[in-house]
């Protein structure tokens, strides 16, 4: 991400290990890292050795959470684990994740990566019901919803559970002798599962199977529930949705670029992208440079259709972290200069078609579009792999209609923001294009309005939703 926040922020991520014989708290240290990615601000793990169940979370990176010392205090043979940014619920140790709690039936541990759209209205019910919330996540919600489930088994309460709730979410859920995992009926949010020589490994993305040295299976599919304990994989499906919804900016940036979700592995289709941003938009010019890394895959994608060369000429200063002293105004520039630095040798003159991945606030590509100028750039043409993006997520992506520059701005009036000479994004029918047939399967509420889900129910009557849009389409 840039530092100023100039891009969506990422959602969370999740890791589960079932792992008999093995050391599963460094196994979910290093999941954890591997998905460091979709969440900065807060981890957690929570393990349990067939009895009790231990928890050790607090703010910040994963490295900065967990040391030798406070990975060797924690056993047991079944862990969950979580990253989190915050979407719901504010940004305070109390919630950070996972959630653990005692019930009826002993403990649980429960990480969640999404939104629910229907948290208000089942708080305010619990609420009546007399549950006492100790944070507020909508997480803590699924925790009280499968808690109250009465004689049910945890199986059976998790599914009634699914069927309360609905929004995006993926969860892992711990009990002394269990890792269980479920994926939303519409499929928001990925989740994929392992197998580590006799663990079994359940991740938001396969990125973190791979960093563990587990081979993957098979995603989790919609409104699938997984278990996973001495007898293997059980899996049984819950309420199934005709529509599918996968999220279809995990492809164009927040999943690492050496993910597969749901049989797409995600730098082939970032560079399908690119290609296919050549096709709508061609540009003469003499060289074609990535905003590193979000625009790389895409960048090269661009240069393969187009035939112009693809130059490497913003270097990436890969040791800032997360944050950075911004003591003045005058000085703000300095923090895109501290992460980018332009190759004067190799933008002197030229004609640059500048790539990059998705257009938010515009304020940090347009400090890179002036750096270009300032080393000699003649010309920049700037270009989006991604549709204008002009309405909020309510699924776990952390925008605000005031925050979204082509929802307050024509084309032109975002060129002359960037300070670009041109500016060109990828059409939606070209993004979904990329996928075939499968490109039904996606939502696209940021770029057309179409929400799969709205936060309250329908107006039947009206035909309207909270957003004044139609509801979306049953497919596309």
């Amino acid at each position: 991400m840039h530092g100023d926040g100039d891009r969506p922020r990422e959602y969370c991520g999740v890791f589960g290990i079932y792992g008999p014989g093995l050391d599963v708290a460094r196994l979910t240290f290093y999941g954890l890292y591997a998905l460091q990615h979709r969440g900065q601000e807060s981890a957690g793990m929570a393990l349990a050795d067939g009895w009790n169940v231990s928890l050790h979370k607090g703010m910040g990176l994963v490295p900065e959470v967990f040391n030798d010392r406070t990975l060797e205090t924690l056993k047991g043979y079944l862990a969950i684990g979580h990253v989190r940014y915050s979407t719901t619920g504010a940004s305070h140790p109390i919630n950070a994740q996972p959630l653990v709690f005692d019930y009826q039936r002993g403990q649980i541990g429960l990480a969640h990566n999404g939104n629910l759209t229907n948290t208000e209205l089942l708080r305010r019910r619990l609420a009546d019901q007399g549950a006492v919330f100790q944070t507020t996540t909508d997480s803590e919600v699924i925790v009280n919803l499968i808690a109250r489930s009465g004689g049910y088994s945890l199986e059976e309460a998790l599914e009634q559970c699914v069927r309360e709730v609905e929004g995006a979410f993926s969860l892992v859920i711990l009990t002394e002798n269990q890792v269980m995992a479920v994926r939303d009926p519409h499929g928001f949010r990925p989740l994929c599962l392992g197998e580590l020589d006799q663990a079994l490994v359940v991740a938001s993305e396969s990125c973190a199977l791979d960093t563990i040295g587990a081979r993957f299976v098979r995603d989790v599919a919609p409104g699938e529930i997984v278990v996973l304990d001495r007898n293997g994989v059980t899996s049984f499906q819950t309420r199934t949705e005709k529509r599918r919804a996968h999220c279809v900016f995990e492809y164009i940036y927040f999943a690492r670029a050496d993910s597969t979700i749901d049989g797409f592995n995600v730098n082939r289709v970032r560079r399908k992208l690119g290609e296919q941003l050549a096709r709508e938009n061609p540009i003469e010019a003499d060289l074609v440079l990535p905003v590193p890394d979000s625009g790389t895959p895409a960048a090269r994608g661009y240069a393969d259709g187009s035939g112009i060369p693809l130059e490497e000429g913003l270097m990436k200063n890969r040791y800032i972290g997360r944050t950075f002293i911004q003591p003045s105004q005058p000085l703000r520039d300095l923090g895109v200069r501290l992460k980018l630095n332009p190759i004067r040798e190799v933008l002197a003159d030229k004609r640059v078609v500048l790539v990059d991945d998705s257009l938010v606030r515009g304020t940090t590509s347009g400090k890179i579009v002036r750096m270009l100028r300032e080393a000699g750039a003649r010309e920049i043409h700037l270009c989006l792999s991604s549709p204008s993006i002009t309405r909020p997520c309510y699924y776990g992506i952390d925008t605000s209609s005031k925050e979204l520059i082509a929802a307050q701005k024509s084309l032109e009036e975002i060129r002359e923001f960037t300070g670009a000479d041109s500016l060109y994004y990828l059409s939606l029918e070209g993004l979904l294009g990329v996928f075939g047939d499968y490109g039904r399967n996606f939502c696209a509420a940021c770029f057309d309005g179409y929400y799969p889900i709205p936060p309250v129910r329908e107006d039947r009557s009206a035909g309207r939703n909270l957003f004044g849009c139609p509801p979306g389409p049953a497919n596309r």
